[in-house]
């Protein structure tokens, strides 16, 4: 019975494989860890509960802040929230009017089986991403300052999880209204 389960498991994996993606152990560099740190800090001094780390949207951040560091080219067509066609996800162009919105958030359930949606804020630096520079350059950002501290259209929004991600000169923060059940990663061996 254990092997037929099993393989009912693998053959719905080759499928979709989307649907059923085994969780991998996810881990946390120093430069991750410090960065969440940051970012509960800045939602404690405007009087909000930090939010857990995530093992599926840390797995989506550093999905695309790997992507963006290896494929994406600065374009005035599709935004740094775009996904290239070199993983394992759908590749998307999302467009500075949002009308292609669902590009963004549907990631974390096609990437890691996430429960809800997931939203992305997003800092480039033309060095190295710090996570000091990436807390301040959304502190002042208007699109990405309420996402943190939940003001504006985020206001009645509770984050449950957030995933995050420092690559290279690319620093990406999933938040979600879903909690994730999922260990905790850890820091990086």
């Amino acid at each position: 019975m254990a092997f037929y389960l099993s393989f009912l498991f693998v053959l719905s994996a080759l499928v979709n494989p989307h649907t059923n993606k085994v969780d991998e152990e996810i881990c946390l560099n120093e430069k991750e860890i410090n960065l969440h740190k940051l970012l509960n800090n800045y939602r404690t001094d405007n009087n909000l509960a930090p939010v857990e780390v995530s093992s599926k949207l840390t797995k989506v951040a550093q999905a695309h802040a790997i992507d963006l560091e290896d494929n994406y080219e600065m374009d005035d067509d599709c935004n740094p929230h775009s996904w290239s066609s070199e993983g394992d996800w759908t590749s998307c162009c999302y467009t500075n009017d949002h009308k292609n919105a669902t590009c963004m958030w549907y990631k974390p359930k096609e990437i890691a089986n996430y429960g809800a949606h997931g939203y992305e804020i997003i800092f480039y630096h033309s060095r190295e991403a710090t996570p000091e520079d990436a807390l301040s350059g959304w502190q002042e950002s208007s699109a990405h300052n309420p996402v943190v501290i939940n003001t504006g259209i985020w206001k009645k929004i509770d984050w449950k999880a957030m995933g995050v991600a420092i690559r290279g000169s690319w620093a990406v923060v999933w938040f979600g209204p879903a909690p994730d059940p999922s260990p905790k990663p850890d820091l990086c061996q």
